[in-house]
């Protein structure tokens, strides 16, 4: 599903953004790695001039501890060091060209991992501490950037695609009605709950309806509804209604350019959604700049996703009958305006036209429309996890929102360097939906 850039992983672009020149605060230095034992753990302590972004992922065949520092220069004169210490043998510090530097631990024992930044107290510096305990392993990905900072465990391979089904208006709100009296509210929950049934009988996918009754809500909350359930895609079923009531026809949108910029502002300026957007960081002390970039690439790479699912869609309903347009449209509807989740409105057809509501109050119809919906949605889930990405000889792997190079080599029991060689990269920058070739072995 190429395009999407998870929220979640939002602030590891932001530290990659860093990296331009000008563009943060300045680099780094790396100043000292401290190494102690205390009761029930190996700490390790690096201290740095100033907080810096960081990831932390585990390698195996030997088992190591890779720390990642994003914009930092070594002043340190030994770039290594024999430890000793209980679950760590010793340290060594690489430099990565372009990129800052890598301090990789050599364990010499299976380790929990927990790790946190510190700021600035008494004579301390900016710190990153490593706390190595006894059991197994449990790396949990960290990174921060110019004071924004997010947490969260190395994902297990997916096993489901969620899509969340919004049936347009309801309880005060009746949308559109018919000649006949057939109201919009109605017929878009029929259909999503058939939708919603579909998707469920679906291996491997799930479906969340925004509303499950005859109930109101506020287009924003639809929104949030979908986010609350970590949505791998928003459907909005709605029905048309038009003057001319010869007008007729299926209808599919996605955002418009206008639509998605004028919501990346909004975004900016409303703290909690910032929250909500980077997965519960905070962007505070981050320029407005280089939010607007990022949240731009990330607009782009959903609005990319939603035209993807919405021609899918669209090709299978013209198999149903007459489309009102032959392209998928572009529209302002604040429903689509998510910057993190591939959305798309769906116009089942024209309540204003007498017989295309008689068609919309046909069980039969109702069906076909939902399957042709459907079988949309399914081509687009298929190219996002296939069937073989969880299995240790695939040969591709279709990067899935919340997957970093280090889980994904993890996954697959190979190396770091060994999965960036067959893919010709030089970072560790992912876009989801990229496929990512596959090395057997190490």
């Amino acid at each position: 599903m190429c395009g999407r850039l998870d929220p979640r992983r939002i602030v590891l672009l932001l530290a990659l953004l860093c990296l331009a020149d000008g563009v943060c605060a300045g680099t780094a230095r790396l100043d000292a790695v401290r190494v102690k034992h205390l009761d029930d753990r190996t700490r390790v302590v690096l201290d740095l001039s100033d907080r810096v972004a960081y990831t932390v992922f585990a390698l195996t065949d030997p088992e190591r501890l890779v720390v990642d520092l994003e914009a930092v220069k070594p002043a340190l004169g030994q770039r290594h060091g024999d430890v000793a210490k209980p679950h760590l043998a010793r340290y060594r510090i690489g430099i990565r060209p372009r990129h800052g530097l890598r301090v990789v631990l050599d364990l010499s024992s299976a380790v929990r991992v927990e790790h946190f930044p510190l700021a600035p107290s008494g004579e301390r510096s900016e710190r990153i501490v490593v706390d190595l305990y006894s059991g197994v392993q449990r790396t949990t990905v960290q990174a921060s950037a110019a004071g924004a900072t997010t947490s969260f465990q190395a994902p297990e391979p997916p096993d489901e695609f969620v899509v969340a089904i919004d049936a347009g208006h309801g309880g005060r709100d009746p949308g559109a009605v018919g000649p006949r009296g057939t109201r919009e509210k109605e017929v878009t929950l029929i259909i999503a709950r058939l939708l919603r049934d579909l998707v469920n009988a679906e291996p491997g996918m799930r479906a969340v309806l925004t509303r499950s009754g005859d109930r109101y809500l506020k287009l924003r909350q639809r929104i949030e509804a979908a986010r609350a359930q970590d949505a791998d895609l928003f459907l909005s079923i709605h029905a048309d209604s038009f003057r001319n009531n010869k007008a007729r026809g299926s209808s599919v949108y996605v955002v418009s350019k206008r639509g998605a910029s004028s919501e990346a502002a909004r975004w900016l300026a409303h703290r909690e959604n910032e929250a909500d957007l980077a997965g519960g960081a905070s962007l505070d002390g981050v320029a407005k700049e280089i939010q607007s970039v990022v949240l731009n690439m990330l607009q782009d790479h959903t609005v990319g996703d939603s035209m993807r699912v919405a021609d899918a869609v669209l090709k299978n309903l013209k198999k149903i009958g007459k489309v009102h347009k032959p392209n998928v449209e572009r529209a302002g509807f604040v429903v689509l305006k998510s910057p993190d989740i591939p959305s798309l409105l769906i116009e089942v057809g024209f309540l204003s036209n007498p017989d295309e509501e008689r068609k919309l109050r046909d069980a039969k119809h109702q069906k076909r429309l939902a399957e042709s919906i459907m079988r949309g949605v399914r081509e687009y889930a298929r190219s996002y996890v296939p069937a073989n990405q969880t299995t240790a000889s695939a040969r591709t792997h279709v990067v899935r929102r919340g997957e970093t190079l280090g889980a994904i080599a993890q996954q697959y029991r190979i190396s770091l360097a060994a999965l960036r060689t067959a893919n010709d990269m030089n970072g560790d920058l992912l876009y989801v939906g990229a496929k990512l070739t596959i090395p057997q072995g190490g």
